[in-house]
Protein backbone atom coordinates (compact mmCIF):
# COMPACT_ATOMS: atom_id res chain seq x y z
CA UNK A 1 0.00 0.00 0.00
CA UNK A 2 2.86 2.40 0.93
CA UNK A 3 6.37 1.87 -0.42
CA UNK A 4 9.03 4.51 0.29
CA UNK A 5 12.57 4.03 -0.97
CA UNK A 6 15.68 6.14 -0.32
CA UNK A 7 13.58 9.22 0.43
CA UNK A 8 15.56 12.45 0.75
CA UNK A 9 14.41 15.90 1.81
CA UNK A 10 16.94 18.69 2.05
CA UNK A 11 16.04 22.31 2.76
CA UNK A 12 18.40 24.91 1.23
CA UNK A 13 19.05 26.64 4.56
CA UNK A 14 20.04 23.41 6.36
CA UNK A 15 23.46 21.77 6.36
CA UNK A 16 21.97 18.28 6.72
CA UNK A 17 18.86 16.67 5.21
CA UNK A 18 15.77 16.45 7.42
CA UNK A 19 14.93 13.11 5.77
CA UNK A 20 17.97 11.07 4.74
CA UNK A 21 17.68 7.98 2.52
CA UNK A 22 14.60 6.82 4.43
CA UNK A 23 12.75 3.67 3.42
CA UNK A 24 9.40 2.42 4.70
CA UNK A 25 6.80 -0.15 3.71
CA UNK A 26 3.27 -0.31 5.10
CA UNK A 27 0.86 -3.01 3.94
CA UNK A 28 -2.91 -2.75 3.69
CA UNK A 29 -4.35 -3.23 7.18
CA UNK A 30 -1.02 -2.47 8.87
CA UNK A 31 -0.54 0.25 11.48
CA UNK A 32 2.75 2.06 11.97
CA UNK A 33 3.67 4.61 14.63
CA UNK A 34 6.55 7.07 14.39
CA UNK A 35 8.04 8.83 17.40
CA UNK A 36 10.96 11.20 17.68
CA UNK A 37 12.18 14.47 19.10
CA UNK A 38 10.44 17.70 18.17
CA UNK A 39 11.80 19.05 14.90
CA UNK A 40 13.28 15.74 13.76
CA UNK A 41 11.17 15.61 10.59
CA UNK A 42 8.10 13.58 11.53
CA UNK A 43 5.59 16.10 10.18
CA UNK A 44 7.78 16.64 7.11
CA UNK A 45 7.68 12.91 6.42
CA UNK A 46 3.87 12.89 6.53
CA UNK A 47 3.74 15.96 4.29
CA UNK A 48 5.95 14.15 1.77
CA UNK A 49 3.76 11.03 1.90
CA UNK A 50 0.64 13.13 1.36
CA UNK A 51 2.19 15.02 -1.55
CA UNK A 52 2.09 18.41 0.15
CA UNK A 53 5.88 18.74 -0.14
CA UNK A 54 8.24 17.71 -2.90
CA UNK A 55 11.07 15.35 -2.05
CA UNK A 56 14.68 16.04 -2.97
CA UNK A 57 15.18 12.42 -4.00
CA UNK A 58 13.88 8.88 -3.67
CA UNK A 59 10.45 7.45 -4.43
CA UNK A 60 7.04 7.30 -2.73
CA UNK A 61 4.44 4.90 -4.11
CA UNK A 62 1.01 4.77 -2.47
CA UNK A 63 -1.81 2.60 -3.80
CA UNK A 64 0.15 2.19 -7.02
CA UNK A 65 0.70 5.92 -7.58
CA UNK A 66 4.16 7.52 -7.67
CA UNK A 67 3.49 10.57 -5.52
CA UNK A 68 6.47 12.64 -6.64
CA UNK A 69 5.34 12.41 -10.28
CA UNK A 70 1.85 13.81 -9.69
CA UNK A 71 0.92 17.32 -10.79
CA UNK A 72 -0.71 19.54 -8.19
CA UNK A 73 -4.15 18.83 -9.64
CA UNK A 74 -3.50 15.09 -9.77
CA UNK A 75 -2.17 15.14 -6.20
CA UNK A 76 -5.35 16.87 -4.99
CA UNK A 77 -7.49 14.23 -6.70
CA UNK A 78 -5.31 11.43 -5.35
CA UNK A 79 -5.68 12.66 -1.77
CA UNK A 80 -9.45 12.92 -2.12
CA UNK A 81 -9.80 9.38 -3.44
CA UNK A 82 -7.16 7.53 -1.43
CA UNK A 83 -5.93 9.43 1.65
CA UNK A 84 -7.31 10.54 4.98
CA UNK A 85 -4.94 13.14 6.41
CA UNK A 86 -5.16 14.40 10.00
CA UNK A 87 -3.12 17.56 10.44
CA UNK A 88 -1.88 19.28 13.58
CA UNK A 89 -3.55 22.36 12.08
CA UNK A 90 -7.14 21.22 11.64
CA UNK A 91 -7.85 23.12 8.38
CA UNK A 92 -11.59 23.16 8.96
CA UNK A 93 -13.92 25.26 6.82
CA UNK A 94 -15.13 28.09 9.05
CA UNK A 95 -18.10 28.80 6.79
CA UNK A 96 -19.50 25.30 7.43
CA UNK A 97 -20.92 23.67 10.54
CA UNK A 98 -19.65 20.38 12.00
CA UNK A 99 -21.85 18.16 9.82
CA UNK A 100 -20.93 19.85 6.55
CA UNK A 101 -17.21 19.91 7.39
CA UNK A 102 -17.22 16.17 7.98
CA UNK A 103 -19.31 15.51 4.86
CA UNK A 104 -17.18 17.69 2.59
CA UNK A 105 -14.67 15.19 1.19
CA UNK A 106 -17.14 12.30 1.08
CA UNK A 107 -19.52 14.41 -1.00
CA UNK A 108 -16.74 15.34 -3.42
CA UNK A 109 -15.67 11.71 -3.66
CA UNK A 110 -19.25 10.53 -4.15
CA UNK A 111 -19.49 8.10 -1.22
CA UNK A 112 -21.31 10.28 1.32
CA UNK A 113 -23.50 8.23 3.67
CA UNK A 114 -25.49 10.07 6.32
CA UNK A 115 -25.94 7.04 8.59
CA UNK A 116 -22.22 6.24 8.54
CA UNK A 117 -21.38 9.85 9.28
CA UNK A 118 -23.87 10.01 12.14
CA UNK A 119 -22.34 6.91 13.74
CA UNK A 120 -18.83 8.28 13.34
CA UNK A 121 -19.69 11.61 14.96
CA UNK A 122 -21.53 9.89 17.81
CA UNK A 123 -18.52 7.67 18.44
CA UNK A 124 -16.39 10.80 18.70
CA UNK A 125 -18.74 12.44 21.20
CA UNK A 126 -20.00 15.09 18.81
CA UNK A 127 -23.65 14.09 18.54
CA UNK A 128 -24.80 17.30 20.24
CA UNK A 129 -22.61 19.56 18.09
CA UNK A 130 -23.66 18.60 14.56
CA UNK A 131 -25.03 22.00 13.57
CA UNK A 132 -22.55 24.08 15.55
CA UNK A 133 -20.24 26.44 13.63
CA UNK A 134 -16.74 25.01 13.89
CA UNK A 135 -15.46 28.42 15.00
CA UNK A 136 -17.47 27.98 18.21
CA UNK A 137 -15.86 24.66 19.12
CA UNK A 138 -13.03 24.04 21.55
CA UNK A 139 -9.65 22.92 20.23
CA UNK A 140 -10.34 19.32 21.24
CA UNK A 141 -13.72 19.36 19.51
CA UNK A 142 -12.20 20.80 16.35
CA UNK A 143 -9.59 18.05 16.39
CA UNK A 144 -12.31 15.40 16.58
CA UNK A 145 -14.16 17.03 13.67
CA UNK A 146 -10.94 16.90 11.63
CA UNK A 147 -10.49 13.21 12.49
CA UNK A 148 -14.09 12.45 11.49
CA UNK A 149 -13.62 14.26 8.16
CA UNK A 150 -10.43 12.29 7.46
CA UNK A 151 -12.17 8.93 7.98
CA UNK A 152 -15.64 9.66 6.65
CA UNK A 153 -14.83 9.06 2.97
CA UNK A 154 -13.31 5.63 3.75
CA UNK A 155 -9.70 6.26 2.68
CA UNK A 156 -7.31 3.41 1.92
CA UNK A 157 -4.46 5.17 3.73
CA UNK A 158 -4.65 7.31 6.89
CA UNK A 159 -1.82 9.70 7.79
CA UNK A 160 -2.25 11.12 11.29
CA UNK A 161 -0.05 13.85 12.78
CA UNK A 162 -0.45 13.95 16.58
CA UNK A 163 -4.15 12.94 16.42
CA UNK A 164 -4.53 13.04 20.22
CA UNK A 165 -2.39 16.12 20.84
CA UNK A 166 -5.21 18.39 22.06
CA UNK A 167 -7.32 15.76 23.77
CA UNK A 168 -7.79 14.69 27.37
CA UNK A 169 -6.87 11.17 28.44
CA UNK A 170 -10.36 9.70 28.08
CA UNK A 171 -10.99 11.23 24.66
CA UNK A 172 -7.50 10.22 23.51
CA UNK A 173 -8.38 6.64 24.30
CA UNK A 174 -11.59 6.88 22.24
CA UNK A 175 -9.79 8.44 19.28
CA UNK A 176 -6.91 5.95 19.38
CA UNK A 177 -9.27 3.00 19.46
CA UNK A 178 -11.28 4.47 16.58
CA UNK A 179 -8.21 4.96 14.38
CA UNK A 180 -6.73 1.53 14.94
CA UNK A 181 -10.12 -0.18 14.62
CA UNK A 182 -10.65 1.61 11.33
CA UNK A 183 -7.30 0.32 10.10
CA UNK A 184 -8.24 -3.27 10.93
CA UNK A 185 -11.87 -3.19 9.83
CA UNK A 186 -11.32 -1.36 6.54
CA UNK A 187 -7.97 -2.91 5.71
CA UNK A 188 -6.43 0.55 5.58
CA UNK A 189 -2.78 1.43 6.05
CA UNK A 190 -2.25 3.74 9.04
CA UNK A 191 0.81 5.88 9.74
CA UNK A 192 0.54 7.86 12.97
CA UNK A 193 3.08 10.37 14.26
CA UNK A 194 2.78 10.78 18.01
CA UNK A 195 4.53 11.77 21.22
CA UNK A 196 2.16 9.52 23.16
CA UNK A 197 3.62 6.17 24.19
CA UNK A 198 0.12 4.77 24.66
CA UNK A 199 -0.83 5.61 21.08
CA UNK A 200 2.51 4.46 19.66
CA UNK A 201 2.32 1.07 21.37
CA UNK A 202 -1.04 0.30 19.75
CA UNK A 203 0.63 0.15 16.34
CA UNK A 204 1.72 -3.17 14.89
CA UNK A 205 5.10 -1.66 13.94
CA UNK A 206 6.80 1.10 15.93
CA UNK A 207 9.59 3.35 14.68
CA UNK A 208 11.65 6.25 15.93
CA UNK A 209 12.85 8.93 13.51
CA UNK A 210 16.39 10.08 14.24
CA UNK A 211 18.83 11.93 11.99
CA UNK A 212 16.49 11.52 9.06
CA UNK A 213 16.11 7.76 9.26
CA UNK A 214 13.72 5.29 10.83
CA UNK A 215 14.85 2.77 13.44
CA UNK A 216 13.06 0.56 15.96
CA UNK A 217 11.29 2.50 18.72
Amino acid sequence: MIAVSDLLKHYPDSATPIIDQLSLEVAAGQSVSIQGASGCGKSTLLALLAGFEQSTGGTIVIAGHAIERLSQQAADAFRMHHLGVIFQQFNLLDCFNVWDNVAFTARLKGNYNADRQQTLLCNLGLAQRLKAPVSMLSGGEQQRVAIARALNHLPEVVLADEPTGNLDEQTSEVVSQLLFNYCQEQGAALVVVTHSLDVARRAQTQYRLHQGRLGPA
